[in-house]
């Protein structure tokens, strides 16, 4: 039986990656920030030309859904590499941003 997944495990499999293959270097804020604006490009370009009808049943097609995937894959890994190297907690800032957001727009 696997562990279930965390955000910190996943943090420490990402760190383990790129120390195995001496990336660390290469992961600064900018790096990173870049990479994740390609990656997140790249998911954009699937949805691009899409009606959003074609757009709500993108995962209906098999080779489609693979690549939306992948690519929710990769912005979240270098996400949580950002964060990361900045000492954010991910899910700390999603709440609180939450909390703000209920703040500025009431119901």
């Amino acid at each position: 039986m696997t562990e279930p997944l965390d955000v910190a495990k996943l943090q420490r499999r990402l760190a383990e990656f790129a120390a195995a293959r001496n990336w660390q270097p290469y992961h600064t804020p900018k790096n990173l920030v870049a990479a994740l604006s390609v990656e997140a490009s790249e998911l954009v370009e699937i949805f691009q030309w899409l009606t959003p009808e074609e757009s709500a049943g993108v995962m209906t097609d098999p080779d489609t859904a693979h690549r939306v995937t992948d690519e929710v894959a990769d912005v979240l890994a270098y996400l949580l590499q950002l964060c990361e190297v900045l000492g954010i907690d991910p899910l700390a800032a999603l709440d609180a941003k939450i909390d703000r957001n209920e703040r500025r727009f009431p119901i």
